[in-house]
């Protein structure tokens, strides 16, 4: 059971864990493509499977920011957002080391630190938010709003496509 499952089954949230096969492409890691392995793995809609992606502002705090798997973060609406000039993805060691969670891995829920989160808003649509379990091959299912009240997460327009 990782910290994210502990930290819903301890506030009673409905959710529902899933777990799916791992792709066997070498190139997965190197493309950070984990999101839409599991969306196709689990044939949800990517536009409803978000990834957890770390970014470090411009005056050094780290926040997390929740984009759907099939579009990429832009990190001047971030650090927009954040009420910041710049932001930069976070180095892996870094990412780990706040989350207590692997990369490919890492849920916005059950971090070791908690951090600023930001969602992209196009989540506002769904009743249902599909996030990482805190580790590859493991995928939670919870209401949106469940999702934003745990992590206080401010919504924002934060994915690009294409």
């Amino acid at each position: 059971m990782t910290p994210a499952i502990r930290l819903l089954e301890s506030r009673g949230v409905a959710h529902q864990v899933t777990s799916y096969e791992l792709a066997s492409d070498a190139d997965t890691a190197a493309q950070g493509a984990y999101g839409l392995n599991a969306a196709r793995a689990l044939s949800l809609p990517p536009a409803s499977v978000f990834k957890t992606l770390l970014a470090q502002l411009d005056d050094d705090r780290l926040v997390v920011a929740l984009v759907p798997v099939d579009a990429t973060l832009d990190l001047k609406a971030l650090a927009k957002a954040a009420g910041v000039r710049k932001a930069r993805m976070a180095d892996v060691p870094v990412a780990e080391r706040a989350t207590g969670y692997l990369v490919g891995g890492i849920s916005p829920l059950g971090q070791k630190k908690r951090l600023p989160t930001f969602l992209d808003e196009s989540a506002l649509k769904l009743e249902t938010l599909h996030v990482s379990g805190g580790r590859r091959g493991l995928e939670l299912s919870l209401a949106r709003h469940d999702l934003i009240a745990l992590t206080a997460a401010r919504t924002a327009d934060l994915a690009r496509r294409g």
